[in-house]
C-alpha cells in the first residue's frame, strides 16, 4: 500500500514541471524514482542526464553540470557541454544534491531562478529548458541548521517531496522483489533457480536490510554466483542474513530512530496536519496515530 500511494505520487507530480526532491534511504532506488517522473512526464522523449554530486569537486561539478569552454583550466582543450545543455528539454537528476558544496549551491540556486547557465570559462548565458529531479538521503532543514546548506536553494529544490520508504517497513516486498531479481539473473543464462528454500527464504524474511533494496538485489546476485542447481539455499546467502546476526541486532535497534524521523518529516511536509501525512505515508490516520503513540510523538 505504501509504495502504490507512492506510484500515485509519481503519475501526478509527472505531468507537471514541478521541482521535485526524493528523500530516501540509500539503496531504496531514488534515481528509479527520478526516471519514472521523466518517463511519464510530456519531456519524455528528450534525454534524462543522471549525476552523483557527492563525487565532484568544485571545478569537476561546474565542468559537468555546465559545461566548459576551450581554456577555462588547465586540460580543457576543447569545448564541453554539461549535464544541462546536454539534458536540453529533458530531465537533470540531481544525486545526493545536499553534498554540493555552498559555491556550487549559489551556481544552482541562480540556474533555478533565473534558468539559464554560463559554462565556466563562458561570458555568455545559456537557457536552461530543463526539469530538475533532486535527491537525497537525509534532511535539508538539518542541513540548514548545520550551516551546510543554502536555504533558499532548499525551497527551490524541495518544491514537491516524496519519501522512498525503507525495505524493512514493507516486509510485504521483500518476497516480490526477491523472485522479481531471480527471473531477471535467470534471464541472463546459466543458472536457473525455481524454487528458494524454506530456510532461505525464512532468513530473507527475517533480515531488516539496512541496504535496502539494492542489498537484496546483491545478494540474490551473489547467490547466483555461489552455487548450483535449482534451488537457492542458506548457504548462498551472505553470513548477516545466515543467523551471524551483530549486523541484524543493531539495524533493528536504529528502527525506531528511523521511523521517527520518517514520521517528522512527512508531518513536516503536511504542515502538522496528520490526515495529509497518512496519506503521503500511505497509511490510514488510526495507524499513523498508533505509530506516533509508540515512538512518544503523540
Amino acid at each position: 500500500p505504501v509504495m502504490r500511494a507512492l506510484f500515485e505520487r509519481v503519475r501526478r507530480l509527472a505531468g507537471s514541471d514541478v521541482t521535485v526532491l526524493i528523500r530516501g534511504e540509500s539503496g531504496t532506488g531514488k534515481e528509479l524514482v527520478a526516471r519514472a517522473l521523466h518517463a511519464e512526464s510530456p519531456r519524455r522523449d528528450r534525454p534524462f542526464r543522471a549525476i552523483n554530486c557527492a563525487t565532484l569537486t568544485d571545478e569537476l561539478a561546474a565542468s559537468e553540470l555546465f559545461g566548459h569552454v576551450r581554456g577555462a583550466f588547465t586540460g580543457a582543450v576543447g569545448d564541453h557541454r554539461g549535464l544541462f545543455a546536454q539534458a536540453e528539454g529533458g530531465t537533470v537528476f540531481l544525486d545526493e544534491v545536499a553534498e554540493l558544496s555552498l559555491p556550487m549551491q549559489a551556481r544552482l540556486l541562480r540556474v533555478l531562478q533565473e534558468r539559464s547557465f554560463v559554462p565556466l570559462g563562458g561570458s555568455r548565458a545559456v537557457r536552461a529548458d530543463v526539469r530538475v529531479v533532486s535527491a537525497t538521503n537525509r534532511g535539508l532543514r538539518d542541513a540548514v541548521a548545520a550551516g551546510r546548506f543554502r536555504e533558499d536553494l532548499m525551497y527551490r529544490v524541495r518544491v514537491a517531496v516524496l519519501f522512498l520508504p525503507p525495505l524493512r517497513e514493507r516486509p510485504g516486498d521483500v518476497e516480490l522483489l526477491t523472485w522479481h531479481f531471480v527471473e531477471r539473473f535467470n534471464a541472463r543464462g546459466g543458472r536457473r533457480i525455481t524454487a528458494i528454500a524454506d530456510d532461505a527464504r525464512a532468513a530473507l524474511l527475517a533480515h531488516d536490510w539496512p541496504g535496502n533494496v539494492r542489498e537484496l538485489r546483491n545478494n540474490i546476485e551473489a547467490a547466483f554466483a555461489m552455487g548450483e542447481g535449482p534451488v537457492l539455499r542458506l548457504d548462498e546467502l551472505a553470513p548477516e542474513l545466515r543467523g551471524e546476526g551483530a549486523r541484524r541486532t543493531e539495524a533493528r535497534g536504529t528502527w525506531a530512530d528511523h521511523e521517527r524521523r520518517r514520521l517528522l518529516a512527512a508531518l513536516e511536509e503536511a504542515g502538522g496536519r496528520r490526515a495529509e501525512a497518512a496519506r503521503i505515508l500511505g497509511v490510514s490516520r488510526s495507524t499513523l496515530w498508533r505509530r506516533m503513540k509508540k515512538l512518544g510523538l503523540g
